[in-house]
Formats: structure tokens, sequence, C-alpha cells
């Protein structure tokens, strides 16, 4: 059997700032140090730093007063900000900063007039926190039919923002039906979309048509990590979202001769590593790894980090 592996793949600049901004946190003030939601979508990172000493809650009420808590990756809004200074928290911010520079966008374009047009899944954490941003100025749509549905004034200034972790393609489609709708629709002043999710939807687009099966390794989760799956199955290949080699089952297996392998932006190479060695203990493999965009992108930690 072949496996090509996809890349880039794996954890983004985001993530990692993220994951290491939990460790060093759990390294200066010692355990516990609270997390609002999952520092990122992938439960096995979770359980990892919950077992140093963190510790992951849904709500703030939950958060003892005076407490270290870090916002995740995926950005809150700002009544999250007011309740965490009510509580006198001492809060590091792990938004990825490609998520707070759509929430400038929001404020932005909410502090210019205009009505907000969001694409994205309404239940995301990053959306949620986009929202947040401007709750009374956007609302939010994830197919052409909510887009089709949408009810404005006449001559309301209307403007669009993504969430960063969808696909390009839908994306563009969606954008496209919104300039149909609203031809003098402003968009940002740049893709919205991380150059992570773009990066690995590019290798896995160009790669999957030598693959007789893909295995896309992340969290059901992961929006990112979905959308890779999802390309795939719209090409016409056999995909599956597994969050470990465990998941794979011996069926998918009989007659593939190439196996794509990749994971989302949140997934640590160790479950990839993981799934490589479960195949190559079924039978004789080679394993070549295909470079398809170059990717050397670091974030610098949140304060009060250096």
């Amino acid at each position: 059997m072949n496996i090509i592996l996809a890349k880039p793949r794996g954890f983004c600049a985001g993530v990692e700032r993220a994951i290491k901004s939990v460790e060093q946190a759990l390294e200066r003030y010692g355990a516990p140090v609270y997390v609002l939601n999952d520092i990122v979508h992938n439960a096995a990172v979770v359980q990892t730093l919950a077992d140093k000493g963190a510790v992951f809650v849904t709500s703030l009420h939950d958060v003892p007063e005076g407490a270290h808590l870090l916002f995740s990756a995926h950005g809150v809004g700002p009544d999250k900000w007011a309740m965490a200074l009510e509580r006198n928290l001492d809060v590091i911010d792990a938004t990825c900063p490609l998520v707070e520079k759509v929430h400038r966008e929001a404020r932005r374009f909410a502090a210019e007039g205009y009505s907000i047009i969001l694409i994205g899944q309404a239940e995301h954490d990053e959306v949620v926190g986009t929202v947040g941003q401007a709750r009374e100025s956007i609302k939010v749509v994830f197919t052409e039919e909510d887009v089709a549905a949408l009810h404005l004034e006449a001559d309301s200034k209307v403007a669009y923002l993504t969430q960063t972790t969808l696909s390009v393609e839908d994306s563009q489609r969606i954008i496209a039906a919104l300039k149909r709708k609203f031809p003098a629709i402003e968009g940002p002043p740049a893709d919205d979309i991380c150059y992570a999710t773009q990066n690995r939807q590019a290798a896995v687009n160009a790669l999957v048509t030598e693959a007789d099966l893909v295995l896309v390794i992340g969290d059901e989760s992961s929006a990112n990590s979905a959308r890779l799956a999802e390309i795939c199955q719209h090409k016409g290949k056999p995909s599956h979202l597994i969050a470990s080699a465990e998941m794979i089952r011996d069926e998918w297996l009989d007659g593939v001769e190439t196996v794509l392998v990749t994971s989302g932006a949140s997934a640590p190479e160790a479950q990839v590593q993981g799934v490589v060695e479960y195949l190559t203990s079924r039978e004789p493999c080679v394993v070549t790894e295909c470079e398809i965009v170059p990717e050397a992108v670091h974030f610098k930690l949140p304060r009060p980090f250096p």
C-alpha cells in the first residue's frame, strides 16, 4: 500500500500558541488554571492539558474569583470579558490573532453603520465570539438558502465576514450569492479564512486524485477538519474523519492501493503517526510526504508571556 502524507497538516500557529499558553500558565502559576471551553477542538489535547492541571469550564460562574483564566483560540465576546472583570479573574487571552482580526472587522463595520452578514456555523465557538462583537448588527448565514432568506432594509449598508475555518470553495459560493443579492456589499480588506485552513485544503485538493481513500485526522468538533473530509467526499473519494487509528474499519481498506492521510489544524502529529503505524502494521507500505504549500507562520505568546 502507498501512503501519501499531505503537507502542511496538523497544528497551525494559532493552535500552537493556545496550547503553549496553557502550558506556560501552568508552569508559572501552578495548577489549577481555568480555560473557558476547549482551548482547541481536539479531545486528546484537552485531556493532556487537563492531566497537567488545566480545568476546562463552560461557564465563568465555575471559575473561582481571582483565578487564572484562559480564553480559547476561538475567541469570546465582550460579555465574557466584562464578566471576567467582575469576578476579578486574571485573564490570558489565547484568541488566535486571525480570529481577532475578524473581531476588529466586525467592530469597525458596526461602528460605521453596516449590517454585517457573517458566513459561518452559528453554534461554533468562533462564530459565537464574533457575533458578540456587534450582536445587534450581525446576521449569520451558512448556506445559499440562508442568503435567499435574508431581509434587510433597502437602504442598508451591507458587509460580510467569514468564519476562519470554512471551506474556501463553499465560502466563495456564499459570497457570490451575497453579491448577487446585495451588489454593493463590502468585504474585509483581506480574506478572513485563515492561511492554515486554505493551505490544508490546497494540499488535499492537489493530492486527492492520487488516492483511493482519504483519512482525515481530527475531532468531529473541528470545523476545519470536517471541511477537509467534505472536500474529498465532494470529489468522489471515500473519506473519513477519524480521531485516531482505533476508528479505522478494515473494510475501508479493502482493495485500496493508495491512502491520503492529512489532519486538521488542531490535531497533534502523534495522532497522524498512530494512523501510519496502524496501516504499516497491516501490510508493507511506502510512505511519501508531499509538501504542496510551504508554511512557516508563528505567533508570539499573549501577555504575560515573553
